[in-house]
């Protein structure tokens, strides 16, 4: 007998294995696009990052500090009736910036007492007696009244004007406490402006004496002006001009 061939539905037999997806069923060609499309994109990232480069920030180099010398504090000698300071250029300049004190030949600068304490508060100097120990500002005044027993009214009248930025130096060749220049006149630039007589406020004055030191003033052709002290250190000032009636 003759076989008879069997007919197969062509459909039925798959022509070609066809990639499968997760699921099992065949991928379609715009499936297959997009997976391509996705590994070129992932392999074009790894590609970049691979071809990065990492570039550091050079650090700013660090500035070196300069530090500052502090500045020497000037050594001076108590003698008594005045104060020595070393031969020192920090010395020589309290006179040519400040006008503080007097250089002397050897290349010193003599202070006046007041001159010494106020620039012993300031901190610009430390004072000394012979060989001792530097000695404090209370320690200072005690021995400075036993040379002026008027020292602190004085005083007194010198740190004010200090101050208030005035130059103000010794008069004992006007015959006078102080004599006080104008702001921004130093001396030899120019005459001193007044000469000053410090008086506490519970001093008596007699017109006699009170004549004299406005003879003084007239015959120095300066302004007189008296500074009155209280007890608390405050000072007023009053100023005194010559008229003929």
């Amino acid at each position: 007998m003759a076989k008879k061939k069997t007919t197969e539905d062509k459909s039925s037999e798959p022509s070609k294995a066809e990639p499968l997806s997760a699921k099992g069923k065949p991928l379609s060609i715009s499936s297959k696009k997009k997976t391509s499309k996705k590994k070129k994109s992932a392999k074009k990232k790894e590609s970049k990052k691979k071809a990065k480069v990492e570039v550091k920030v050079a650090e700013k180099p660090k500035e070196k500090l300069t530090e500052k010398k502090p500045k020497e504090v000037i050594k001076a000698m108590f003698a008594r009736e005045r104060v020595i300071t070393e031969s020192t250029d920090e010395a020589r300049n309290l006179f040519s910036k400040s006008a503080y004190g007097q250089v002397m030949e050897d290349g010193k600068v003599q202070l006046s007492l007041p001159e010494a304490l106020y620039l012993l508060e300031k901190g610009k100097i430390i004072i000394s007696e012979k060989r001792k120990k530097a000695i404090t500002s209370e320690e200072f005044i005690k021995k400075a009244r036993t040379v002026e027993p008027n020292f602190w009214i004085r005083y007194c009248v010198f740190k004010d004007m200090r101050n208030r930025g005035y130059i103000i130096k010794t008069a004992l060749k006007f015959g006078a406490d102080f004599r006080v220049y104008d702001r921004g006149i130093r001396p030899g630039e120019d005459h001193a402006r007044w000469i000053i007589f410090p008086v506490h406020e519970g001093e008596t004055l007699t017109w006699y004496e009170f004549a004299a030191k406005n003879r003084v003033a007239h015959s120095t052709k300066k302004r007189l002006m008296m500074g009155i002290v209280d007890d608390e250190g405050d000072v007023t000032y009053y100023e005194i001009k010559w008229m003929r009636p």
